[in-house]
């Protein structure tokens, strides 16, 4: 450790699951103004960590009536800075709510895509006698719009060959990332892609979806240049992530 550098904090956090080592992992630092590390260190300690993502939480000073308590974060893989992760997200605010660190229901991150908003929803279980009330966590994030691309017929070819030969029914693309819509939420569940193909796609990530229940969609996702695998997550309301919809809903993480 540095001279003069206090130790970092830090939780591993199991997101989109209800027992330890399953689901979809972060690791939640704790920083603060006296114990600011540079980019370099960050992304160091994220591949050192080697999980999915590594989250950075710094609380931000608010003036006096703000609504809300407020925190920078940042989100990094092993290998890059990604500009949101919604798993890394939902973690940062469970460590918040679950610790006691914020008095809030509410709790805002500044972030490279904008203030997303993180709101603590307590269930209702007359069956419950723990002592803490089980919660869910509502996260508002923002609306990232899809749309159509003439891809070539070699573009095709490769989607088809990271999808392992899954019927694919439309695709679209956002600035960086490509949704790729199959045949049935069966399909999706039984997917077994080719991630070296993945990686040779004309995108960041693949997002691969498809219709399922009413009011659902089965969804999962693929990261190839900025280094994650496949990042786990429930069936989520409405649409698919962040792709058409505002506002998602997502169940209790649990640390570890």
């Amino acid at each position: 450790m540095a001279a003069g550098k206090k130790r970092v904090k830090y939780l591993i956090v199991d997101a989109f699951a209800e027992s330890a080592f399953k689901g979809n992992p972060a690791a939640v630092c704790f920083l603060d103004d006296d114990n600011e590390r540079d980019d370099s260190w960050l992304q160091s300690l994220a591949t050192e960590f080697n999980i999915s993502e590594t989250c950075f939480l710094t609380p931000v000073t608010t003036v006096s009536g703000d609504a809300f308590p407020r925190f920078r974060l940042r989100w990094f893989t092993p290998v890059a800075e990604v500009d949101l992760c919604g798993h890394a997200t939902l973690a940062s605010a469970h460590v918040l709510f679950s610790t006691g660190l914020i008095d809030s229901e509410t709790v805002e991150f500044a972030t490279r895509s904008g203030i997303l908003t993180a709101t603590k929803q307590l269930k209702d279980d007359d069956d419950d006698e723990e002592e803490s009330p089980t919660f869910s966590i509502e996260l508002d994030f923002p609306v990232v719009p899809t749309f159509q691309v003439n891809y070539g017929d070699d573009d095709l070819s490769l989607f088809s060959k990271a999808m392992n030969g899954a019927t694919i029914v439309d695709v679209k693309a956002t600035e960086k990332d490509i949704l790729v819509v199959l045949s049935s939420w069966e399909s999706v569940v039984e997917l077994q892609p080719r991630l070296d193909e993945i990686s040779k796609c004309p995108c960041e990530g693949m997002m691969v979806t498809a219709a399922a229940s009413p009011g659902f969609k089965e969804r999962r996702n693929y990261e190839g240049s900025s280094g994650q695998r496949e990042t786990e997550g429930s069936a989520e309301r409405q649409s698919n992530h962040c792709y058409g919809r505002l506002r998602l809903s997502l169940n209790l993480a649990k640390n570890k």
